[in-house]
């Protein structure tokens, strides 16, 4: 029995979701494993990068829903990812309500988990892959890159780095806006 999938689906966006997810979530493994003691409390509220994981969901989500632009979904599924990813990196913190070193991470399951989608989307999906992520302009892919770079400056930022943070938006916007113009160039 073959399952065909529904018309209107988007294989690559799914892909993009995922890819993000995975470049957050491992990010911020490799990020909170070199700078473990950086928090940053305001008004004795420690904001942990979860809260801008959901910041980037809800926002990501909600556009797409409104949005009456499809040209912006890849934007929506990598911003939409990331935030799972710095979401996912917290899963600990989240279900032992404070103990962020809890074995509950699990680091290598969400690592392997997402190998293997990623995996069988590249191989049962290759040539919409092929069409929805690497048949992009030059000038989409560096709006991508951009949206990326800035979407890491959470990091720094709830790690209370915050010069480090504002330079990572700044580069990402910089980034974004040169991809626009190679975009609207051709």
């Amino acid at each position: 029995m073959t399952v065909t999938p529904p018309a209107r689906m988007n294989f690559g966006l799914t892909f993009l979701a995922l890819f993000s997810f995975t470049i957050a979530f491992f990010g911020a493994r490799i990020f909170t494993t070199i700078h473990p003691d950086a928090v940053v409390v305001s008004g004795g509220i420690h904001f942990h990068h979860f809260w801008y994981g959901l910041v980037m969901i809800v926002a990501a989500g909600w556009l797409a829903i409104a949005s009456n632009h499809p040209e912006l979904n890849r934007i929506y599924a990598l911003v939409f990812g990331f935030g799972g990813g710095l979401i996912g990196d917290e899963v600990g913190l989240l279900l032992t309500f404070g103990n962020y070193h809890s074995e509950l991470t699990y680091v290598f399951f969400v690592g392997f988990v997402c190998f293997v989608v990623l995996t069988i989307l590249a191989v049962r999906y290759k040539r919409k892959l092929e069409n929805d992520v690497l048949g992009l302009s030059t000038g989409e892919r560096a709006v991508h890159a951009g949206i990326v770079i800035a979407a890491f400056s959470a990091l720094p930022l709830s790690f209370d780095m915050v010069s480090i943070g504002l330079v990572a938006i700044v580069v990402g916007v910089v980034v974004v806006v040169a991809g626009i113009a190679l975009r609207n160039r051709t």
